[in-house]
Formats: structure tokens, C-alpha cells, sequence
């Protein structure tokens, strides 16, 4: 056993110890009353083998232990990610494990300059009228990557403001410092560039890093907002992230959503895998599939063999990466005849996800069941934690499912805790 090995196992074996006197209950966070749900039944699941999450672990075990290292969770999914609220929870219950875990806000997206709604985890405005692409357009006009977005500017008029301040924050926000910036994006024709847009008109201008072709601006100091524009005399450039990063040690939990997206829609986004190299994440939590599974003409088999396509484009990126598929949630469909109607789908999407766990190495954490199964939107509206639309959660229902996913990961990461004692 290695001296490093001696440590971790001491450590664990101390918080084991004082934090986890009854099965972990005292890192698990308070849920509301759920009688319609199976909370029971709310943990991680691997249908095949487990090892991908190790390396994980292991990087866990030398942030929290140790305060060295940076881990880095992507949130991908539609609506229920660009919403921000589940991230934002996810992200606040794991940032609260040790004091100063900031490791930077990750990867924002300006949603306010493509008009469409913000998390409200942080704030963004805009200057000019940019062009928008989208993985939910069927020929999006420009090239998009990672975020499912992208917006296009064409002069210098063109500007936007990320700052990290939540817009009404809650328990456990806090304010991300930052002190570079990448810029995703690329010149799509002339001479046109990011640039950094300092106090007194000052610019600062950035490198093109030829490791992943972003641009990284180093800022003169630490800040928790930046204000990006462009120089150039013609031509246009397209921003399709902005990835806020420090030095610290800690945890990085970023979500990139799109409002109806899919599978197919993640299908064009030409630089998905250069933008998570650039991302790197650890721990990719894949929540697609509701906007797949909400047509007519579902099927399974053809569920399965997109979503292959897309973790072979994840691993072929970083390959090192642990994956957890999320289950879709229960859902219903709404016609003229029928009214609200349960979506049948719900099962068929659910042995998928399983088979693909099964099939792919990969963690399955079921939603779907641990909400009550078919049909248990419906509580889940009667209780004030989903909308009207029988679709989406409201904001404590969107909490509520970040609280019990943060359990589910916490359960899984102590046994590994266990093992290593």
C-alpha cells in the first residue's frame, strides 16, 4: 500500500467517522415528503461494469481529502438543463461538502444575446443584434459545438457581459471568481476576433491556443464578470462558450441545455469533441431524451443507436471521462381530444437507458422510477413540484430532483469510501 493510499484510507476512515454515523445520513440532504415516490430506490446503478467511475472517485478522494486537483461534472440535456435550476442544486449541495471549493463557474453561454431564457445562476447581457444558431434548427447557419449554440457577431457594436452573480440567489450560491477566459468559437470568414473589453475602453487581446484552437485571455486580475467584443475590419466570428477558469483546487460543475433539444440534435454539433477537450470533464451526466421520446414514431432500438453515436463522439474526446445516464422523468402528452394524456414511452426510454449502461460501461441513475413510475407526474404537479405541463418541474421540484441525484452520487461515493478504509 502506497503512502498515498495510507493517507486516503485514514482520512476516509475519520470522515466515515464523523460525518457518516448512520449510512451516510449526514451528508445526505433533507428532502420534502415524497409518499408518492420511491426514494427508496434512489441510487446509482451500473447494469455492467462499474470501473469508469474509480478514476472519478479518485479524484474526489484528492480534492476533498487533500485540497488538490480540480473536478470537473458537465450537466447535458433540453430544458431541464438550460433551466439551470437542477445544475445549480447539484452544484451548491457538492460545493458545500468543504469550504472554498470554487474551481471556477466552467463553461456559460450569453442565452440573453440568443434570446432565449438564463439561468438564473448567473447574469448576461448584450449589445448589438447577433445572429443565432441553434442544434434545434435543422441546418443551423453557423457551426456550433458542446453548448448546442452558438451567436455571430459582424462588428464591433457586438458585445456581451457574463458575470456570475446570481440573479436571485439562494442558500448556497456563491460568487465564482475567475481570472482567464476561453473563448469557444471560431473566425468564420475576415479578420474578425475576440477580445477582452476592459475598463476606460482598454482591450485586451488573447491567444489562440493551438492545443484546442480557443481563444484564452488571461485577466489582469481576479474578477467574477467579463465584457467580450471583437476587433477586425471584416468578416464575422461565432461564440459558442465561454469557459471561466481558475487555479483553485476544488469542484467545476457547468450545464449545457437547449430548449427542445435531441439526440439528433446534438448530432450537429460539428465541435463537440473539441470543445470537451477543451471542457475535460470527469463526469458527464447525459439527460437527453425527453424531447426524443415525446413523438409518435419512438422507438427503442433507434433510441439505443443515437445514443451510442453520441458517447462514441464523448469517449473518442476524453475517453477517460465516467458517464451517468438520468433516466427520462414521467411526462404526458396534451391533444385537442384527449386533453393530458400519460406518455407511454416512458418504460421503453427507461429499458433503454438501462441496456445502454449495460452495453456501454456507464452509471444509470433512474429518475423515472424513483419518481413513482407511469403516471407519477401527476403527484409530482399536486405537490407543487412540477408545472402544469405534466413536462417540466417547478423550481423546488427541479431542487428536489438536484437534492436526490447529489444523494444518489454521495451513497455511491461512500461505498467506494468503504473500500479503501
Amino acid at each position: 500500500m502506497t503512502r498515498g493510499t495510507v493517507i486516503y484510507s485514514l482520512v476516509a476512515a475519520v470522515f466515515l467517522a464523523l460525518q457518516l454515523p448512520a449510512a451516510g445520513q449526514t451528508l445526505r440532504k433533507a428532502l420534502p415528503d415524497l409518499p408518492f415516490a420511491c426514494v427508496d430506490s434512489n441510487r446509482i446503478e451500473f447494469p455492467g461494469d462499474s470501473s469508469s467511475f474509480e478514476p472519478l472517485f479518485r479524484k474526489m478522494d484528492s480534492v476533498l481529502f487533500e485540497g488538490k486537483g480540480q473536478l470537473n461534472i458537465l450537466h447535458m440535456g433540453g430544458s431541464h438543463v438550460q433551466a439551470g435550476t437542477l445544475t445549480r442544486q447539484l452544484r451548491n449541495d457538492l460545493l458545500a461538502l468543504r469550504p472554498s471549493l470554487d474551481a471556477g463557474r466552467g463553461l456559460v453561454f450569453p442565452f440573453a444575446a440568443a434570446h432565449t431564457n438564463n439561468p438564473s445562476s448567473f447574469y448576461t447581457n448584450y449589445t448589438g443584434l447577433w445572429e443565432v444558431s441553434k442544434n434545434t434548427q435543422a441546418k443551423p447557419s453557423h457551426r456550433i459545438g458542446l453548448t448546442g449554440m452558438g451567436i455571430t457577431a459582424t462588428d464591433k457594436k457586438h458585445t456581451i457581459m457574463v458575470t456570475t452573480i446570481s440573479r436571485s440567489p439562494k442558500d448556497g450560491d456563491q460568487v465564482f471568481s475567475f481570472d482567464r477566459v476561453r473563448v469557444l468559437g471560431r473566425t468564420e470568414s475576415g479578420d474578425r476576433v475576440p477580445v477582452v473589453l476592459l475598463d476606460k475602453k482598454d482591450t485586451l487581446d488573447g491567444v489562440l491556443s493551438a492545443e484546442d484552437s480557443t481563444w484564452v485571455f488571461n485577466l489582469p486580475g481576479s474578477s467574477d464578470s467579463v465584457k467580450i467584443g471583437t476587433r477586425g475590419t471584416s468578416g464575422s466570428f461565432t461564440l459558442r462558450g465561454l469557459l471561466l477558469e481558475n487555479p483553485n483546487p476544488g469542484i467545476s460543475v457547468s450545464g449545457v441545455g437547449v430548449n427542445g433539444a435531441s439526440l439528433v440534435s446534438y448530432g450537429r454539433c460539428a465541435d463537440l469533441e473539441a470543445d470537451l477537450k477543451t471542457l475535460n470533464p470527469d463526469l458527464i451526466i447525459l439527460a437527453i431524451g425527453i424531447n426524443d421520446a415525446s413523438g409518435p414514431n419512438f422507438t427503442k432500438e433507434e433510441f439505443i443507436a443515437r445514443y451510442k453515436v453520441l458517447v462514441h463522439r464523448i469517449r473518442s474526446a476524453v475517453p477517460d471521462c465516467a458517464i451517468l445516464f438520468v433516466t427520462n422523468n414521467d411526462s404526458f402528452k396534451r391533444s385537442r381530444k384527449r386533453g393530458y394524456y400519460v406518455n407511454q414511452n416512458g418504460p421503453l426510454v427507461r429499458e433503454a437507458f438501462f441496456q445502454l449502461g449495460e452495453e456501454l460501461g456507464a452509471g444509470v441513475w433512474d429518475l423515472f422510477s424513483i419518481m413513482g413510475g407511469l403516471g407519477s407526474m401527476k403527484s409530482w404537479e399536486s405537490a407543487g413540484l412540477a408545472q402544469k405541463d405534466k413536462i417540466h418541474f417547478t423550481e423546488k421540484g427541479y431542487e428536489t430532483v438536484g437534492d436526490l441525484l447529489y444523494n444518489a452520487l454521495m451513497d455511491r461515493y461512500v461505498e467506494h469510501l468503504k473500500q479503501i478504509r
